[in-house]
C-alpha cells in the first residue's frame, strides 16, 4: 500500500536517491544532483499553483519513506498523461501499480479527463505490466528518437473514463 502526497522543497534529497542507479537506465539516463532534484521539486510545485493547473506531482511514500514519483499531465481538456519512477530497490512490490491507480481516478473525478495515456521504453516491461494491471490496453507505438538519430519504438497505453465516473469540481483528497 502507498500513499500519495504532495511534494515539498524538502522532497530533493528522496528525488535524488530515486532517480538513480537502474531507475533511470530508460527514463533520462542520468542522475539527478541535488541542485536538479530541487529545480524539479520547484518546477512541480509551480506548475501545480498554475490556474487551470496543467500538471501535478506527488511524491509515492511506502514504510514512511519517498520511493517514488508520479504525475500526471493535462495535455488537452479532455486527454492527461502518467508519468512514474521508482527507487530501483522498491521494484517488485506492486508500489507503482497502487499509484497508477490512484492517479487514475484522480485524473477521471478531479481533473475531469476522459482519457489517460502513458507509454515506456520498450527495454522496460515490467512498466508496461503495470499499466495493463491498472486497465490501460496497448494502442500503438511511437518512435522516438535518440541523440544519434535512431527511432525508438514505444509502446503507447490508453485507458478511457468508465461511463458515470462522476467528475467533481472541487479538490478531492487522493485515496491512501
Amino acid at each position: 500500500m502507498v500513499i500519495l502526497r504532495d511534494l515539498t522543497p524538502d522532497d530533493a534529497p528522496a528525488l535524488t536517491r530515486i532517480y538513480s542507479g537502474a531507475s533511470v537506465r530508460h527514463t533520462t539516463g542520468t542522475e539527478l544532483t541535488l541542485a536538479q532534484a530541487q529545480q524539479k521539486v520547484h518546477a512541480a510545485l509551480t506548475r501545480a499553483a498554475e490556474i487551470p493547473c496543467g500538471q501535478w506531482s506527488w511524491g509515492i511514500h511506502a514504510a514512511d519513506e519517498m520511493i517514488g514519483l508520479i504525475a500526471l499531465r493535462r495535455r488537452s481538456p479532455s486527454m492527461g498523461t502518467i508519468s512514474y519512477i521508482l527507487r530501483e530497490d522498491t521494484w517488485g512490490n506492486g508500489y507503482a501499480t497502487d499509484a497508477a491507480k490512484h492517479v487514475v481516478t484522480f485524473a477521471f473525478t478531479t481533473a475531469g479527463l476522459d482519457r489517460v495515456e502513458a507509454m515506456h521504453h520498450p527495454a522496460n516491461p515490467a512498466s508496461g505490466r503495470v499499466l495493463t494491471k491498472v486497465g490501460f490496453t496497448c494502442t500503438a507505438t511511437f518512435d522516438r528518437h535518440t541523440e544519434d538519430g535512431t527511432a525508438v519504438p514505444y509502446p503507447v497505453y490508453a485507458l478511457s473514463a468508465p461511463p458515470g465516473s462522476g467528475r467533481t469540481t472541487g479538490p478531492v483528497a487522493l485515496p491512501n
